[in-house]
C-alpha cells in the first residue's frame, strides 16, 4: 500500500475502531471471565464501561444505564468494549494503523470464540486529532498550519468589528456504502478529557484546531460473516480514507516544524 510516513509527534488523541454486527444476547458472566482469559496477555484488566442508552417513544424519552463488559491495558491506554451489537476498540496511544488492527483482531478472534456474532453490518473508523501549534495568539495564525480550504473563513469582515474569531464546521464525504465525516474547528481546552477512563499524554491546555475524522464502511448486498478475512481489507481501506484526508488539512509547514519534531 506504499510508504506513509509515522511522524513522531502526531496531534492523534483518541482512536476508536467500531465493529458494528447483528445483535445478540448479553454476555454471560462465564462468557466475560472467558474473554478475559483470552485476552489476558494484552487487556488484563477488567473494567466494565457505564453508559447511558436513550431511546425514543409516544410515551416520551427514555433513559436506560447499560453496562458494557471491557478490559484495558494495565497503562490504561487501550481497551476492548463488547455491547450487543457491536465491538469498540479504543486507544490513545495510536502508533501506526497494523498495530490499531491487530488490537482489533485480538477483539473480533476472543468475541468468536467464546460467544459469536453472525454478521458484519459496519466498521467504522474515528480519529480525534487536536492540532497544537506555536505562537497561535488568533485565529489568523492557523493559515501557517492548517488549508485554506478549512481556515479561509478568517478572511471574512464585517462592516464594523472584529472578524471570525473562532468557528467549526462539518463535511461529508463519499457515499452510503463508504466514506469519511470530518468534523472541524478552532477549540480551547481538549477534545478528549483528560481525566477520562483511557489515560492519555497530556499536553497543556490551549487553542486546538480540530480534526475529527470519522470514516466508515457498510456492506453491500447480504451481510458478510463476522470472520477476519472480511474485515482486514475494509479496515485498512476505510483507516486510509481517513489518512489520505488528513494529509491535505494540514501544511507542509505543520509537518515540519510539528510533525517532524520529537515529542
Amino acid at each position: 500500500m506504499g510508504h506513509r510516513e509515522i511522524y513522531p509527534n502526531p496531534p492523534l488523541a483518541l482512536s476508536v475502531v467500531e465493529l458494528r454486527h447483528t445483535e445478540t444476547t448479553a454476555l454471560t458472566d462465564a462468557d466475560q471471565a472467558s474473554l478475559k482469559a483470552f485476552l489476558s496477555d494484552t487487556f488484563p484488566l477488567a473494567r466494565p464501561a457505564r453508559r447511558i442508552n436513550v431511546t425514543m417513544s409516544a410515551a416520551g424519552v427514555n433513559q436506560e444505564q447499560l453496562v458494557d463488559p471491557r478490559y484495558m491495558t494495565r497503562d490504561n491506554s487501550a481497551s476492548i468494549t463488547y455491547r450487543k451489537g457491536s465491538i469498540v476498540v479504543e486507544t490513545t496511544r495510536y502508533e501506526r494503523r497494523s498495530t490499531l488492527r491487530e488490537l482489533l483482531h485480538q477483539a473480533v478472534e476472543a468475541r468468536q470464540k467464546v460467544a459469536p456474532a453472525d454478521g458484519i453490518e459496519r466498521i467504522g473508523i474515528r480519529y480525534i486529532n487536536e492540532v497544537r501549534a506555536p505562537e497561535i495568539e488568533g485565529p489568523a495564525d492557523w493559515k501557517k498550519w492548517i488549508t485554506p480550504a478549512l481556515t479561509s473563513i478568517g478572511d471574512l469582515k464585517p462592516e464594523t468589528g472584529p472578524g471570525a474569531q473562532s468557528w467549526q464546521g462539518m463535511a461529508v464525504f463519499g457515499g452510503t456504502h463508504s466514506g469519511t465525516l470530518l468534523r472541524h474547528g478552532i477549540f480551547e481546552g481538549y477534545a478528549v478529557d483528560p481525566g477520562g477512563d483511557l489515560r492519555r499524554v497530556t499536553p497543556p491546555p490551549g487553542p486546538f484546531f480540530l480534526v475529527d475524522l470519522d470514516s466508515f464502511w457498510v456492506p453491500e448486498g447480504e451481510t458478510p460473516t463476522l470472520d477476519w478475512d472480511n474485515i482486514e481489507s475494509h479496515f485498512d481501506g476505510t483507516a486510509l480514507r481517513a489518512y489520505s484526508l488528513f494529509e491535505q488539512l494540514i501544511t507542509d509547514q505543520y509537518r515540519q516544524e510539528v510533525l517532524r519534531r520529537d515529542r
